[in-house]
Formats: structure tokens, sequence, C-alpha cells
């Protein structure tokens, strides 16, 4: 459905009837990243609600950089569950969802039962706190902040540069087709730009309010944009209830690459809370 929310329209969708999960994707993302997790949940009693963010998918694509500020993204969420009449939710963020949903449950704790963070851990554990290793593989972040330089770069040869960065993705081919609109391609990358300046790389730079609600963290063994460090050592910026998942055999996109096992650590989680 469309819902228009804090001065944007977004393509959320909703389905299922209970406690609500709130469930955000990162890039090159849409909704439909959480299609397995989606059923799971409703057959388990839960109400879900995906958004496509702002930026990405059917949702509106701003031409101004300051649109996708952290901030704008979470008031999206924050509205979104004020449209849907939600007191209080369960927050699940992939990639740069985990980012957001983070700030979310910082902003306003009285509204969150539970946070997952899957792939990205507490901000202030990341970057140049992580080492070098992590340092390295953040490369492409400093090439997205080139305008027209990472788009030509992306697109060259049919998108060849977005499929060698997205090799790893079970979706590569509906995300190519969705990024051969250079609206898309723009707007897509306009979070690292709006979000990671250059000082962004200087350790001691990127500090991020402390996490007061449960939170489960969840890093993959495949994944070859994050380092598991970065996501362990988030525990000292956890001022609740602390638990760590290692996943095997999965990449980045764990959802979709061990749907089974995400959807059970999930439920788990969500079920240990209540």
């Amino acid at each position: 459905m469309r819902v228009n929310v804090n001065g944007i329209g977004l393509e959320v969708q909703v389905s299922g009837e209970g406690p609500a999960v709130l469930l955000v994707h990162g890039y090159p993302d849409t909704h439909a990243l959480w299609r397995h997790q989606v059923a799971a949940l409703n057959a388990a009693g839960y109400r879900t609600i995906a958004p496509d963010l702002r930026g990405f998918g059917a949702s509106d694509k701003p031409k101004d950089l300051a649109a996708y500020d952290l901030g704008e993204h979470v008031a999206d969420l924050l509205n979104l569950l004020d449209h849907f009449e939600v007191e209080r939710a369960h927050l699940v963020g992939h990639d740069w969802g985990a980012s957001i949903t983070q700030l979310v449950a910082a902003t306003a704790p009285d509204r969150i039962s539970s946070l997952s963070l899957l792939s990205v851990g507490h901000l202030s554990a990341g970057g140049p706190a992580a080492g070098i290793d992590q340092l390295a593989k953040f490369w492409y972040m400093l090439l997205f902040q080139f305008q027209d330089v990472a788009e030509q770069w992306l697109a060259h040869g049919d998108l060849t540069g977005l499929r060698m960065w997205a090799a790893t993705h079970p979706d590569l081919e509906e995300v190519v087709t969705r990024m051969r609109d250079p609206e898309a391609l723009t707007s897509g990358i306009a979070i690292y730009r709006r979000n990671v300046p250059p000082q962004a790389f200087i350790p001691g730079t990127l500090q991020a309010p402390p996490i007061k609600v449960p939170t489960m963290g969840v890093w993959s063994s495949g994944d070859v944009y994050l380092t598991e460090e970065a996501m362990v050592c988030s525990a000292p910026y956890i001022d609740a209830p602390w638990r760590y998942e290692r996943l095997e055999d999965a990449g980045h996109w764990m959802q979709l690459d061990q749907p089974e096992k995400v959807n059970e650590l999930l439920l788990d989680f969500i079920a240990s809370l209540r």
C-alpha cells in the first residue's frame, strides 16, 4: 500500500495480525528482501510492516540530498508506527536498515520492544573502531561519494560495476533491473553520500547513542562487506540485554541465503521477551 508520512510517499507491505514487527531493509534492496521472514512471522502470530525506504523501490526518490539524512529515515519509521497505530514494535534491520533502526530505538525506546541488527552492529563499533580490515571492506563507500563518477562505474556495460559489487546477492538480476533506472541508481546511493562523509573514516568520529532495549546482533560468516568484529564489539554500546549469533554458510543477504535459520533466530528472540 501507499502511505504518506513525514512529507514523503512510502510503499509499505503490511500483513498478519498480532504484535507488530517493523522490518527495514538496506542497500540496494526493497521490502521484498523480507518475504521469507514476513511469511514466518505472520504464521507465528505477528503483524509485519515492511516499507521501501525513501529512495528505494516504489517509494518517493527526493532530489535533495539532505532528504536522505538518517534523521529523516528515523522520522519516516516513527511516523509509520503512528500511521498504523502501533504503540510498541519489534524492530528488525539489515544493512542500512540496522543503522536506522538502532537510531529509532535510541530516539524512542518507549516505542520499541526489541531490536534485531542483521549484518551491521552498533554504529560506534563499526568503521575505524573495527580496525583496518573493516576499513578496507568499506572502499565502495568512498567511491559512492563521487557524484556521476560512482553512477558511471556502477552502470557501465549494463551495470557491470553493480554486478561486481553485489555479486553474492541472491536476487541480483532483480536488483539490476531496478537500478537500470538512473533515478533509482542515484537515489539508492544517496544514503551513503549524505551520511558517510570522508571524516567518518577517522577513528573516534562515529559516535551514536547507546541502545537501551533488548538487542540481538546477527553476523554471517560469508559477509564480504562487514567483519565479525564490528558486530561483536557492539556489546559495550548496548545498555540492555545483548545476544550475539554467528550464522554460518550465509553471505551478506542472510535472509535469502539461510531464511529458515534467520526466521528461527528472530522468532526465538522475540518470543523470549514476552
